[in-house]
């Protein structure tokens, strides 16, 4: 659930900014949208949610080879739009609204020349992602809660507990 929740924020931050950064009269105003949009992207920490301990879960779970295979694609397939953002956009990110060069002729150039369909074919990219994971999410949810998937997932956890106590 948490692993939703986390995606569903970041989703519903970019839906909150897309049409602006398409479409907004004033283009500063667009310029900004994109950069929102970038460091969304950039700064979502997969392995915070989404690392080893979610793969360990799953399979303490029991959950379907099929299902885990899904959304280790659709993660997958995240990553790649973030990294894509990451590499393509990285000085944009650095310069204009993470962190600010202290050029700010740089910085002011940089904010007028941002490629915003460039940042919103990277965050559609981002979005199929997302989408085939929350698609999956269901099936995932439905098999971790499942009697047998909640006894699986105690037994994992008296495991690791003994082994802690052993060591």
């Amino acid at each position: 659930f948490n692993l939703a929740l986390f995606f569903l924020i970041a989703d519903r931050d970019i839906q909150a900014v897309k049409i602006d950064a398409l479409t907004h009269p004033d283009p500063w105003k667009r310029s900004l949208c994109a950069r929102i949009i970038l460091l969304t992207i950039h700064e979502l920490d997969m392995d915070k949610v989404a690392g080893g301990k979610l793969r360990a879960a799953l399979a303490n779970a029991g959950v379907s080879e099929e299902a885990r295979r899904q959304a280790t694609q659709a993660l997958r397939s995240i990553r790649n739009a973030q990294q894509k953002a990451q590499k393509q956009f990285a000085f944009l990110r650095n310069a204009t609204i993470a962190h600010r060069d202290p050029d700010a002729l740089l910085q002011y150039r940089s904010i007028n020349q941002i490629d915003g369909m460039g940042v919103l074919r990277i965050a559609s990219e981002f979005y199929d992602g997302t989408r085939m994971f929350l698609d999956v999410l269901p099936s995932l949810v439905l098999q971790v809660g499942t009697l047998p998937g909640l006894l699986n997932q105690l037994r994992a956890r008296s495991s690791k507990n003994a082994e802690k106590q052993n060591v």
